[in-house]
């Protein structure tokens, strides 16, 4: 490679040396050119694009990232893939002007003590280098950027920023916002639909689907709110917005779902659906939190496919899924799925739920609130409003002549009498409670007061679950202690998470011991005795499988 500085990179020099190194066959050489003179792409961006072979590698192809890592190699550079998880865009964010980062092609990405990290996809300019050390005062450390990962995030970075400073430039001051919303809702819609707090909310949404996340959580602070996705299971902080751009926010995402802007008091429920750029639609469901700073606002997101996620895509297969195919075929009793909250517990059930909606059978369900609303299920949402409890709309569904009742979730005395009452009369009731396995159930339905020989003669099965994440198909879990080693999981070694599974079948030697009031250690044991196949063990073999790490299993499962 030459050495000159302060210039653009060459691609005829480049397609030298890929020569010299035998990374190349002479013919590619010309391909290159020939599409050259129909582009003015970044040139290694141009050569990923023709998808050649690696004559080091014949079984790869020079794609963006090998032929990046290869540059920083010769250059003397340390290549960094740009993830926005990993950078805190608001503390690197007006450290450079956006006409200069443009003209230059630069971009902040980190700071600390030592200096300003930036970010370039051309290794040989440097003729910004001093005046930037200069205007910040502060040292300067070059990486060498993908130029698809800089451009992207480049345009999302700058355009938020100036919708940030729009939506203070155009009155969403707290002192403001507070004085609108204690005049209701309708002084308030000028803040909610301004377009820089539009775009602002839209964006979130759809960067929100794009990382894969489950939740969005907007936390009011004193003087910077803050944004974080939940990403198979871990919270990630993205971004930090000025307080009243904060509250803004919440305010405009309560509009769209049709709650009470104006109540910011008491904790609400909404929910919308919103249809993203490519035409991609998601169902978010909203609940907001009274803090001292104002409302905290949690979003959860559901992809309407998956409604249609298999049993073997949640990760019940096997004998396990044969196992509770036949559960599900009874005509009566409970079956319970047990978990913390986030556990799995919601996708499992819809898709037994589906399972079971034939048309051959009435199949009613009563939730707080209804999760994901299917066209195969009546369903019913509870209002206490109204005095519509879980309980009294039970009663309500057994005059409705239900096969298949599906409760959402065992909370109270009266809520599990009913659930009961309705399994001895001839129904198959499935429902959740919130216990760490399986056997603990049993000891909470006791605590519910259920009489043990009700528990007895209605209980059939209970399933706990968790959710853990599997290896990256790319890096197959090898580079998770490494900082964004791979272009797919940013370096953690995951993608996606599958489910693990203890399920408990009462088997008569099991309800001799329901009936004995036996301690819960006991219970268990035998219940291990009789097959019941415990979380940790159901982890043990997706390790066997090479699909997660027994790090990952001890984290989920203790």
């Amino acid at each position: 490679m030459y050495h000159a500085h302060d210039h653009s990179l060459d691609l005829n020099r480049l397609l030298e040396t890929l020569l010299d190194e035998q990374r190349l066959e002479p013919g590619d050489t010309l391909k290159v050119l020939e599409q050259a003179r129909n582009t003015a792409l970044h040139p290694l961006e141009l050569l990923a694009n023709l998808n050649l072979t690696d004559r080091q590698r014949p079984d790869c192809i020079l794609d963006l990232d090998t032929l990046c890592q290869w540059l920083a190699d010769k250059t003397g550079q340390v290549y960094r893939r740009l993830d926005p998880l990993k950078i805190d865009l608001a503390r690197v964010n007006g450290l450079i002007s956006p006409a200069f980062a443009r003209c230059h092609g630069i971009m902040a990405v980190a700071r600390d003590e030592r200096g300003v990290t930036v970010a370039s996809a051309q290794p040989y300019q440097r003729g910004w280098e001093a005046d930037l050390a200069r205007s910040l005062g502060l040292p300067i450390r070059r990486v060498l950027a993908n130029p698809v990962q800089l451009r992207q995030l480049t345009h999302t970075c700058e355009h938020l920023a100036q919708s940030i400073q729009g939506a203070q430039r155009q009155g969403a001051s707290l002192g403001a916002l507070e004085h609108l919303l204690e005049q209701g809702a309708s002084a308030c819609s000028d803040t909610v639909d301004d377009a820089h707090i539009v775009h602002i909310a839209d964006w979130l949404v759809a960067y929100a689907v794009e990382q894969r996340a489950s939740d969005i959580h907007l936390e009011p602070r004193q003087d910077q709110g803050r944004l974080r996705y939940r990403i198979d299971g871990l919270l990630h902080t993205v971004y930090g917005f000025p307080a009243s751009v904060t509250l803004a926010l919440v305010s405009r995402l309560k509009h769209l779902a049709r709650m009470d802007v104006a109540q910011k008091r008491r904790p609400q429920d909404g929910r919308l659906r919103s249809r993203l750029a490519g035409g991609k639609e998601v169902e978010l469901r909203l609940s907001t939190l009274p803090t001292p700073f104002g409302e905290k606002l949690v979003l959860r997101l559901f992809d309407p496919e998956q409604l249609h996620e298999s049993f073997e895509r949640l990760g019940l297969d096997g004998a396990l899924l044969a196992q509770w195919h036949a559960l599900l075929s009874r005509r009566q009793g409970i079956i319970l799925l047990t978990g913390p909250t986030g556990s799995g517990k919601t996708s499992t059930l819809y898709a037994s739920l589906k399972h079971l909606a034939t048309p051959e059978v009435n199949l009613c369900t009563i939730e707080d609130p209804i999760e994901r609303l299917e066209p195969g299920f009546n369903q019913l949402q509870v209002q206490p409003s109204l005095d519509l409890t879980f309980a009294n709309g039970v009663r309500a569904l057994l005059r409705q002549d239900p096969d298949i009742i599906m409760i959402g979730e065992i909370r109270d005395r009266e809520t599990a009498q009913v659930a009961v009452q309705a399994a001895l009369t001839g129904h198959l009731v499935l429902s959740t409670l919130h216990t760490n396995d399986a056997c603990a159930a049993v000891t909470r339905l006791q605590e519910l007061g259920v009489a043990d020989y009700l528990i007895k003669a209605t209980l059939v099965a209970v399933m706990a679950q968790r959710l853990i994440r599997t290896f990256c198909t790319d890096c197959r879990g090898q580079l998770h202690n490494a900082d964004g080693s791979c272009r797919t999981c940013r370096g953690t070694g995951y993608l996606g998470r599958t489910g693990l599974f203890e399920l408990l079948v009462l088997c008569e030697a099991l309800r001799a011991r329901i009936a004995t009031r036996t301690d819960l250690d006991s219970f268990r044991h035998q219940a291990l005795a009789h097959g019941m196949r415990d979380l940790r063990r159901c982890g043990e073999e997706k390790v066997a499988q090479g699909l997660t790490s027994l790090q990952e299993v001890f984290r989920v499962c203790g």
